[in-house]
């Protein structure tokens, strides 16, 4: 386990330089500049092209960067003068870190009863309705559950803030809306997969054993039925990361991916550069987590030779 784990660190690094290097120059060759304002004097523009290192040799500038990155400096904002991008990041991290593990926690937990539940009553009405759900889940995108959680909890009955940020009950309707896709996917994952292990031999075996059927379930059924939802939980997250690019747009939190947007919009590129690096940290460390976990939870897998 210590082997794999080393292995997939040095690739997580890797994978950080190509993307770090890949954003760089796909930046250089996007239209415009930080400083697209026509009424700025030439004088006045070299002198803040100067400012930003933003006159000298494309490589200088990648190799200058990549430096900086290897001590922790991400540069300084050109949206916000004088601030550095490290600073904008922390500050605004955690409404969008609270937000995404509330939305990951519920939508996988309430995802794996609904599965569950939908599979011991197979082909029943309760089957169809956790169908129905976890079909309209999937199939909505999340700013139209935002939409209409701020029309209907918020505006209408005023349960919830409609928008802006202000403590944790700002936090309950970007959640639910956000929550939806995980809890729809793992639904029908944990559904497909318990409904097979439910009928395989040693279910079988256990019954006749004369186990009851919420033993059977609680001791066999659902740790087999993980496995797929943790392979799951890597392109969970990066669904959730994309996604709260634009609800936290429709809420009006000042979250990363709020500032991501803002970012792209105004060509601060190290703003840009910064938050792709941390987007990209945080995803090839839930992957590397749910490859731990899978092996955690049937040990019969080797992870360094990926046999049984």
């Amino acid at each position: 386990m210590a082997k794999y784990i080393l292995k997939r660190i040095f690739y997580l690094i890797l994978t950080l330089f190509i993307i770090a290097s890949l954003t760089f120059f796909l930046m250089k060759l996007m239209p415009g500049t930080p400083f697209n304002n026509p009424k700025i004097p030439a004088e006045q523009l070299a002198a803040l092209k100067k400012a930003n290192g933003l006159d000298k040799p494309v490589y200088v500038q990648y190799l200058k960067y990549l430096g900086g990155m290897l001590h922790g400096d991400f540069g300084t904002s050109y949206q916000f003068a004088g601030q550095s991008v490290s600073h904008l990041i922390a500050s605004r991290v955690a409404p969008s870190l609270q937000i995404g593990a509330q939305a990951m926690v519920i939508g996988t937990l309430l995802g794996i009863l609904l599965g569950a539940v939908a599979a011991i009553r197979a082909n029943t009405w309760v089957d169809s309705v956790a169908t129905i759900f976890a079909i309209l889940g999937r199939s909505i995108p999340n700013f139209v559950f935002a939409a209409l959680l701020q029309f209907w909890l918020a505006y209408k009955l005023h349960i919830f803030p409609i928008a802006l940020w202000d403590g944790f009950s700002s936090s309950i309707l970007p959640t639910i809306a956000l929550a939806m896709a995980p809890l729809a996917q793992t639904a029908r994952f944990m559904r497909t997969e318990m409904v097979d292990v439910l009928n395989s031999d040693y279910i079988e075996l256990a019954r006749s054993k004369g186990e009851s059927e919420w033993g059977v379930v609680a001791k066999h059924a659902l740790r087999n039925s993980m496995i797929p939802v943790v392979t799951i939980i890597g392109p969970m997250a990066v669904d959730l990361m994309v996604g709260s690019l634009v609800v936290e747009n429709i809420f009006a939190i000042p979250g990363i991916g709020e500032q991501f947007v803002r970012s792209i919009l105004t060509n601060d590129y190290p703003t840009i550069m910064g938050l792709t690096m941390l987007y990209s940290f945080m995803l090839v460390v839930v992957l590397l987590i749910s490859d731990i976990l899978y092996g955690l939870i049937d040990p019969r897998i080797r992870l360094s030779g990926g046999s049984k």
